[in-house]
């Protein structure tokens, strides 16, 4: 099962549709060079082309070179993945001025498996957002969650995207008319699959089966969507939770991000 999943998320989700909403993508090799909106820069692949450690070195340094040359891009972020072959790439990481953020585990799932009935508290209700004031209280409680400062912009970036794109949905766990729990369902466009992403809980509210009960929901919708499979990047907080609606953990993700030199 596990072999399984992790040939699906290699060749469906890798590169093009991680890319998909971005302004601009470039090649360098095997590297999609991809800016986003807001001045973040982002590299990925399928794979690294079997380069030893000297070749590995170029393609970080030239990925690198083309945002550096960029004012507008402010940061970088050069996505890895654990069960990849890529010699050196670390240390050329480390020399190129990239610093590495936690590992977070690659958890895959059938969305069929997810689906399940849990039990949670009486007064919490569960329901897909659709107001632009039930994405900022939503957005508000994660920046609380995750001491996100920038909250507002991410809320509202996520509001113009519902506002084009049908398939992003938003769904929401309301005890007396305040968000406690969140998280969002983004299927991939010509793949099996469907992302669960922006998973979080007020901590008075953690241990109650509501992020279970929240991502059963977002499974039921996927279903309705034709979706098969289910796939997040999770927290060593998160990834317990997820294991038990069902997600399977394959692989490792850990971002290494540059930041621009202040003047």
């Amino acid at each position: 099962m596990q072999t399984q999943y992790l040939d699906a998320y290699d060749r469906q989700l890798r590169t093009g549709p991680e890319t998909a909403h971005a302004e601009r993508v470039v090649q360098l090799g095997p590297l999609s060079l991809a800016t986003f909106h807001g001045g973040r820069g982002f590299i990925t692949y399928a794979d690294l082309g079997g380069a030893d450690a000297d070749g590995i070195r170029e393609l970080v340094e030239g990925g690198l070179a083309h945002f550096a040359d960029r004012a507008e891009v402010a940061e970088v972020e050069w996505k890895t993945r654990g069960h990849d072959t890529a010699p050196g790439l670390h240390e050329a990481l480390l020399a190129a001025g990239f610093v590495p953020e936690e590992p977070e585990s690659i958890m895959i799932g059938e969305a069929a498996l997810l689906a399940q009935d849990v039990v949670i508290p009486g007064e919490v209700t569960i329901r897909r957002a659709f107001s632009e004031d039930e994405v900022l209280a939503a957005g508000e409680m994660q920046g609380r969650v995750f001491d996100d400062g920038d909250w507002r912009s991410r809320a509202e970036s996520l509001i113009e995207r519902m506002r084009v794109d049908d398939t992003v949905e938003l769904w929401i766990a309301v005890v007396d008319g305040e968000v406690v729990s969140a998280g969002r369902l983004e299927p991939v466009v010509g793949t099996e699959f469907a992302g669960l992403w922006g998973g979080s809980t007020l901590e008075e509210w953690r241990g109650r089966g509501i992020y279970r009960a929240l991502t059963a929901e977002r499974a039921r919708s996927a279903l309705a969507r034709g979706v098969r499979y289910l796939q997040s990047d999770s927290t060593e907080f998160s990834r317990p939770i997820l294991e038990r609606s069902g997600l399977v953990k394959v692989s490792t993700t850990t971002p290494y991000v540059w930041a621009r030199p202040a003047d």
